[in-house]
């Protein structure tokens, strides 16, 4: 009798389960979504919906993740570069997360150059800067400030808090390695990892994306800025 020789390629069955728990979330969260808006302010269950709406997008946000780095593990991480309004990008982003924001009262303050416009891709930023805002509300106390603009040719994308800060770890994981991560701490550096290789996808000449951590501010907190070229 011939015995099998081949081998389960286990790395993209994994990639290609997280693609469909992916898009079953994907539903959920619209499904959510639409229990949401019929749901009044002062509802019982809007508290509620909010908090299962927030963790289905922080698990939907991981999954991209994971299929992200899978991707550019065999050098395959698709970028669909076009133009795309400020603007317009910020009103879906914050519209987003508007439940969150109201539960949470946080006051966000944004700041943007008119009528600026930026190459990129849309759909991979929007995951980065979802989560980063996300995360500046889980840390930060009520405060906010986004601040988008243009400088030595690159566009920053700024998210302060009013928050404690990065730890001193945190502040490291954005120079480091992913073998290094320690993926048994709470806060792996996972994200920020990912924040990374988005930023550094993003060339133009000899000018590469990079993104910034640092403490103080304006607002006293996290500092997170991503730089695209």
């Amino acid at each position: 009798m011939k015995r099998r020789s081949d081998k389960i390629d286990f790395s993209s069955v994994l990639a290609a389960a997280v693609h469909d728990m992916k898009n079953s979330l994907s539903l959920l969260i619209q499904s959510i979504e639409e229990l949401e808006s019929t749901l009044k302010e002062n509802d019982i269950g809007i508290d509620k919906a909010a908090s299962i709406h927030y963790q289905a997008a922080r698990l939907n946000t991981g999954l991209i993740q994971l299929l992200s780095l899978y991707r550019a593990q065999i050098n395959d991480l698709p970028l669909d570069i076009d133009e795309h309004y400020l603007d317009d990008v910020l009103d879906d982003i914050v519209a987003a997360n508007q439940n969150h924001i109201s539960t949470r009262t946080f006051d966000i303050q944004i700041k943007q150059e008119d009528d600026l416009y930026w190459y990129f891709d849309l759909d991979l930023v929007n995951v980065l800067i979802n989560d980063m805002l996300v995360n500046a509300m889980r840390y930060g106390n009520n405060k906010l400030l986004i601040n988008v603009y243009e400088e030595d040719n690159f566009l920053h994308f700024k998210i302060e808090d009013d928050g404690p800060g990065f730890p001193e770890a945190m502040l490291n994981v954005a120079e480091s390695k992913l073998s290094t991560l320690d993926i048994s701490a709470g806060r792996t550096g996972l994200g920020l990892f990912f924040a990374r290789l988005i930023a550094e996808a993003h060339k133009s000449d000899d000018r590469v994306g990079s993104i910034e951590l640092e403490n103080g501010g304006t607002l006293g907190g996290g500092v997170f800025t991503l730089k695209l070229p």
